[in-house]
């Protein structure tokens, strides 16, 4: 389990979207700079306003495929 502080300045941003694999996610991020780096342990970084659009079009247990 990781526990990562809240809000909007947190590694995670203002959103987590939780995908099937263990610590894998789509999430935001306090650096947009640093979203088409390489930085992370299977996550999909995106502007915190990106991620939080995306948070509203998905449901739980909705497929997640990366084309």
């Amino acid at each position: 389990v990781l526990t990562l502080p809240p809000g909007p300045n947190g590694p995670v941003g203002t959103v987590w979207i939780d995908l099937s694999e263990p610590s894998f996610g789509i999430h935001g991020t306090p650096e947009p700079a640093r979203i088409d780096k390489t930085g992370s342990h299977g996550c999909v970084r995106l502007t915190n306003w990106d991620a939080g659009e995306l948070g509203k079009l998905l449901s739980p247990g909705v497929p997640v495929q990366f084309l």
